[in-house]
C-alpha cells in the first residue's frame, strides 16, 4: 500500500520566524509583488501565517481592494487580525479560516499569493482546482515555494498539473531561496 506522506503544517509557535526583519530583507513582500497587485484588486493570500505578505498587499492595493487573508489555523489569523488593528489596512483585510480540505471562499479574486504553502497541502490537484473556481478569468497566481522543502522535479510537475488546468505560465519571478511560477487563467 503506498501511503502518500502527511504534509507538515508551519505551527502558529513558529509564527515569529516567518515574519522578522531579515525576512523583510531577504523576501521584500514589496518587491515581490509590486508588478502583480494594483490598487482595486480583489487579492487572496492562500497560507497567509501571521500576514507576512498581506500587508504588503493591503500597503500596495493603496486604500482601494481588498485582500482575503486565508490560513488553516486560528492561531495564525489571529495575529494577522492583531497586526492589522488600529491600522489603515483594517478595512482592507478580510480574514478567512479555511476548512482542513478546502480553501472555502465563494469571492472571485484577480490575483493569489500562495508563498511557501503549496508543499503542505495534502491535495495539490483539488487544491488548483479550487484555485481555478476562485480566480476570475485573466487572474494570475503566483506560487513561491521553498528550495530546501521542494526539489526541481516536483516543482515542475507542480507546473505541469496546472497548465492541465487552464493556467499558462506568465514568468517565473526570481525570489531569494524559492522557486516560483506565475501563472495566468486563460480568460472564458
Amino acid at each position: 500500500m503506498n501511503k502518500e506522506k502527511k504534509p507538515r503544517v508551519c505551527r502558529v509557535e513558529h509564527a515569529g520566524e516567518l515574519d522578522n526583519s531579515i525576512r523583510r530583507a531577504l523576501q521584500n513582500p514589496l518587491k515581490i509583488l509590486k508588478p502583480y497587485v494594483l490598487p482595486g484588486m480583489t487579492v487572496l493570500d492562500v497560507g497567509c501565517g501571521p500576514g507576512f505578505f498581506t500587508t504588503g498587499i493591503a500597503q500596495l492595493l493603496n486604500g482601494s481592494g481588498k485582500v482575503i487573508a486565508a490560513d488553516l489555523q486560528q492561531g495564525m489569523l489571529d495575529k494577522v487580525a492583531l497586526k492589522i488593528k488600529g491600522t489603515e489596512f483594517e478595512n482592507l483585510i478580510t480574514i478567512h479560516k479555511c476548512g482542513t480540505d478546502k480553501i472555502g471562499i465563494t469571492e472571485k479574486v484577480d490575483f493569489i499569493l500562495a508563498f511557501w504553502m503549496v508543499h503542505e497541502v495534502p491535495d495539490k490537484v483539488r487544491f488548483f482546482e479550487e484555485l481555478k473556481s476562485i480566480l476570475k478569468p485573466g487572474g494570475q497566481v503566483l506560487i513561491i515555494e521553498p528550495k530546501f522543502h521542494v526539489r526541481k522535479k516536483e516543482f515542475e510537475e507542480m507546473i505541469s498539473g496546472l497548465k492541465t488546468l487552464d493556467f499558462e505560465i506568465v514568468k517565473g519571478p526570481k525570489v531569494f531561496f524559492s522557486r516560483a511560477v506565475l501563472m495566468k487563467k486563460f480568460p472564458k
